[in-house]
């Protein structure tokens, strides 16, 4: 991956998933790889992977289930109220 000199490196992660998302490569429900993975696919530090995650988690793009592993979030058109 390369990365722009202005640029921080987690966010470029976090660019790169979304990026991901957007092309259908990862689906909505679908478990994204974990940290150690993603270090070594985009050629970063686990902490930048963590660090990229966590603000995926954050902003709501991605959900975490304890023990299972990080998911795709359902895309806000999709995502409607049960009631």
């Amino acid at each position: 991956m390369d990365f722009k000199p202005d640029e921080l490196r987690w966010q470029a992660v976090a660019d790169e998933i979304r990026r991901r998302i957007a092309e259908g490569v990862y689906q909505p429900g679908m478990p994204v790889p974990g940290e150690p993975r993603l270090a070594v696919e985009l050629g970063v530090s686990k902490g930048t992977a963590r660090r990229a995650l966590n603000a995926l988690l954050a902003d709501g793009t991605l959900y975490s289930v304890l023990g299972k592993g990080t998911f795709v979030s359902q895309l806000d058109d999709t995502a409607t109220a049960d009631g």
